[in-house]
């Protein structure tokens, strides 16, 4: 049977929406995720991203009842991916999904929505500018967390030396529920992602393999960033990796707390609160067009 998508945009960071609500497991293997996200025989995408049932959170009252799963580009399963869920958000509203309703005296001015991920549950703000908000959750710094083999499990790494390519990089490592791999340099211009890349992401430092950040500071409240993410390569933007960026940059004291994240496919807005100590996200989402697939399952 022919499967229907959409595609969807996040700063150009771009993936396949399904929805897969009638049933728990995703419509496609790891594999066939391969296959469409091949940008050459396939549909093309940085990763397949599906909408799933959670009968568990919509009865406990938590959430939706919704769960978001995705495959990268490569089929690996990352915990959870920010522009990826920026997208499901409207996808959802695409779906008319309803949305829970506004609640200003909870500090919930507009509707949103909630969503099991592999990194917990997500809220989601639809603002009525038609960007969406995102409340990323706390971030997480003890090396257990990350993991990595940086510094002892109970310690955080901060600006530490890290030899990689036969260079000396100063690093800081944050988890958003996956994990980050921070390096502050002049200039972002230089760096060739596609050759260093990769050994940040397979480094004995990291067992679970590690998504790296690029990041030029400009101000206190405007960076510039590259990603290298784990399991999709260079893209043009990384939501996660944005948060973690802000983190990374008030824990070295090059940044502030509200601060402009600039990717190659656009622009962040994230504040890590410090009374919540949540980690927000503000961004645009966009439909790029729906289809399908008439060969994705046997």
């Amino acid at each position: 049977m022919p499967i229907a998508f959409s595609k969807y945009h996040g700063l150009g960071n771009n993936f396949i929406l399904i929805d897969n609500r009638h049933q728990a497991e995703p419509l496609l293997s790891q594999a066939e995720a391969i296959e469409w996200c091949d940008r050459n025989f396939g549909i093309g995408a940085d990763g397949v991203i599906f909408l799933l049932p959670d009968t568990n959170s919509q009865e406990s009252g938590q959430g939706n009842g919704h769960v978001m799963r995705i495959f990268n580009s490569d089929g690996s399963e990352p915990e959870m991916c920010g522009n990826g869920v920026r997208c499901l958000a409207k996808f959802m509203q695409d779906l008319e999904i309803k949305p829970i309703a506004a609640d200003p005296t909870n500090g919930q001015p507009n509707p949103h929505y909630k969503l099991q991920t592999g990194a917990g549950l997500i809220g989601l703000q639809l603002d009525a500018d038609g960007q969406i908000t995102v409340d990323m959750g706390e971030p997480h710094l003890l090396a257990k967390e990350i993991p990595t083999t940086l510094v002892d499990a109970e310690e955080k790494a901060i600006a530490i030396d890290l030899e990689v390519a036969g260079q000396t990089w100063q690093v800081t490592t944050v988890s958003m529920g996956n994990p980050h791999c921070i390096t502050f340099i002049d200039d972002v211009a230089k760096i060739d992602l596609a050759a260093i890349g990769p050994q940040f992401e397979h480094h004995s430092a990291f067992p679970q393999r590690i998504n790296t950040e690029f990041i030029q500071v400009r101000d206190r409240n405007y960076v510039k960033m590259l990603v290298w993410e784990r399991g999709a390569g260079a893209t043009l933007a990384c939501g996660t990796g944005a948060c973690a960026v802000v983190v990374a940059g008030v824990l070295n004291n090059v940044c502030d707390r509200q601060c402009t994240v600039n990717l190659p496919g656009g622009d962040l807005r994230i504040h890590w609160s410090e009374t919540t100590n949540h980690v927000m996200m503000t961004g645009p989402a966009v439909k790029v067009f729906t289809g399908l697939q008439a060969d994705g399952i046997n």
